[in-house]
């Protein structure tokens, strides 16, 4: 069965003959084929109809057409006169269009070194064959013939009714597609080829450590290239209306989707989408990744209490007075708005669409706040959740149903265990030092599962154990690996120090910046593209970011994995699933845990 992207559930066809292509593509098709629909295509964002990808066959752009006999009253190579409900209307032959997106696709493909050939009478030209046709879903090929269509249109390159009937074997129906190429294909693209060619054709999907670079339409292909894996599209381009939970494992792409899903609804919704987290630099991070697409105004991002303040004083409701309680003062401020709410001096229904990462630290009466900030009309909620980093709050809080908080996710939940982010040795690494949260639990389709994470198999260096005498040479220590990791070519942005106690940064926070080390605290950060400092971060507010090179020190007080409480487990596995490339954990004396 070929992957579909939109499911063929959540797509909105123009015509029936889409959908039983759509079907019939999915069906007949192999695992290794990959079909679009109504996706749009390159940087000028054109939408063909289909477009049918094949590592060993290449690329295909499919107009589908539901026209009959009765409606053609003239054709000829550029144009039809078709008969529609306002009358004779003229319109661009469709093996013309296919021909247009099919070319702007290869325009695109063509510029990318690794897609070409380098040398000989191909050179400079695609590695793999592509082509174009039509797809005719009421017309037999008899009343194609009859109608003279194969004058204006090559026969080869059409596909008729009774060629994609149910009953059609899969291999008289992929000879129909395969007949429209002029040439074939005797080798296979490699994976990184494929993700090449999804990375030029859907800038959308693109993963880049610079957010500003994400959908530029001028950014020169890079070496390597990071996309989002197929689930991961097809889950980001599938969601629809109404509410939905993903539980994904952390660095499943999550906050990827959330996005993707908050640009795509930018494009549609007329009013505000709101993103929120617990977070404080996770919020910045995505308020960051907003501004630099452009949506600032139509997307705002906040962490919880945040929002909270801002609803007080937008509707000139009292803050709470300050305490040395903070806690206590939170809760008072959520619980304002809550009232607020319910007398109506806060008003319901302020979004058009709601999105929400880190749900597994929302309280369940936040919950319920938030649902009722949903515009009935759109009804659009999008929660992100993964039990093994709830790090806040009461557990047995944590143990409730979505329904029983007003989240009607029943049937659109889903799950994502691949962890795309660590290396196998750095996930191997933090699951054996936190194996303590992470026994899988099962939950029925309202509840909260408790997902292990699997390995995307990504190769890399085992994490680094370092054992210092003295807090000065762990400092010493953390200096000079950071120092030669930027001499071989790794940016300070790309740099993390997360630590757990303030007793583990003191001396790290003050030697950094007197060794020529730009650092920035992370309440300082902007998270810009532009800002290249290493920056140094709790344990607590690490989540949802990641870096390539992540130090961890203090981990002398990690007696070992057996001992570690469940809180102090998901902090240390949150801070070790954040490095991406390389984790060097240190401390002073002996650490049982890590060796």
């Amino acid at each position: 069965m070929a992957v579909l992207i939109p499911s063929i559930a959540s797509c909105t066809f123009d015509s029936g003959g889409e959908r039983r292509l759509a079907e019939r593509l999915e069906a007949k098709l192999e695992d290794d084929y990959l079909c679009w629909y109504n996706v749009a295509l390159g940087p000028s964002a054109l939408h063909p109809d289909f477009i049918v990808f094949h590592p060993r066959r290449g690329l295909l752009i499919l107009e589908v057409k539901d026209w009959r006999t009765r409606t053609i009253l003239a054709a000829d190579r550029q144009k039809f006169t078709i008969e529609t409900a306002r009358g004779p209307t003229v319109v661009e032959n469709p093996l013309e269009q296919a021909r247009h997106y099919a070319h702007a696709a290869t325009d695109v493909l063509q510029r990318d070194p690794q897609l070409v050939f380098s040398s000989g009478r191909e050179a400079g030209k695609l590695m793999f064959p592509w082509s174009y046709g039509v797809v005719l879903p009421n017309l037999t090929r008899k009343q194609f013939d009859e109608g003279g269509l194969g004058e204006v249109i090559p026969p080869n390159r059409v596909i008729c009714q009774d060629e994609m009937l149910e009953g059609v074997e899969a291999e008289a129906f992929q000879q129909r597609l395969w007949e429209m190429f002029s040439v074939r294909f005797h080798g296979a693209l490699s994976l990184p080829q494929i993700d090449r060619v999804r990375w030029h054709l859907f800038p959308e999907v693109r993963i880049a450590s610079a957010q500003a670079d994400l959908f530029a339409a001028d950014v020169p292909p890079p070496d390597f290239v990071r996309v989002m894996d197929l689930q991961q599209e097809q889950l980001a381009r599938s969601l629809g209306e109404g509410h939905r939970v993903i539980h994904g494992v952390a660095g499943s792409g999550k906050t990827l989707i959330l996005g993707y899903r908050a640009e795509h609804l930018a494009q549609v919704c007329a009013k505000p989408i709101l993103i929120l987290c617990y977070n404080e630099s996770l919020a910045r991070r995505i308020g960051s990744m907003m501004r630099a697409k452009g949506l600032a105004e139509k997307v705002h991002v906040h962490h919880f209490h945040q929002w909270c303040r801002a609803q007080l004083s937008a509707f000139n409701v009292d803050l709470p007075k300050r305490s040395d309680d903070m806690n206590a003062f939170f809760a008072e401020m959520v619980d304002r708005v809550i009232r607020a709410v319910e007398r109506g001096q806060i008003p319901a229904a302020q979004y058009d669409a709601i999105l929400i990462d880190e749900g597994h630290d929302f309280r369940p009466e936040w919950f319920k706040l938030v649902v009722q900030m949903v515009d009935p009309k759109t009804n659009s909620l999008l929660v992100l959740y993964d039990d093994a980093q709830s790090i806040y709050g009461d557990e047995k809080q944590k143990k409730f149903s979505f329904k029983s908080v007003g989240i009607q996710a029943a049937g659109r939940t889903t799950i994502l265990r691949i962890n795309y982010r660590n290396t196998d040795a750095i996930l191997r690494f933090a699951r054996d030092v936190a194996q303590s949260i992470l026994t899988p639990s099962d939950a029925d389709d309202d509840g909260v599962p408790l997902l292990s994470p699997q390995s995307a198999g990504r190769a890399g260096a085992a994490p680094q154990v370092i054992n210092l005498p003295s807090l000065k040479e762990e400092a010493e220590f953390i200096v000079k690996h950071l120092k030669d990791a930027h001499r071989a070519g790794t940016p300070w942005r790309d740099m993390a120090v997360i630590y757990r106690e303030w007793r583990d940064a003191k001396l790290i926070r003050n030697m950094l910046p007197a060794h020529g080390i730009p650092l920035v605290y992370f309440k300082d950060a902007t998270y810009a593209a532009d800002e290249d400092k290493v920056t140094l971060i709790t344990m607590h507010s690490c989540k949802g970011l990641e870096y390539p090179l992540v130090v961890i020190p203090g981990a002398d007080r990690i007696k070992s994995a057996g001992e570690l409480s469940p809180h102090e487990a998901k902090l240390l596995y949150v801070a070790m699933t954040r490095a991406t490339r390389e984790l060097v954990v240190c401390g002073v004396g002996e650490m049982g845990a890590t060796q």
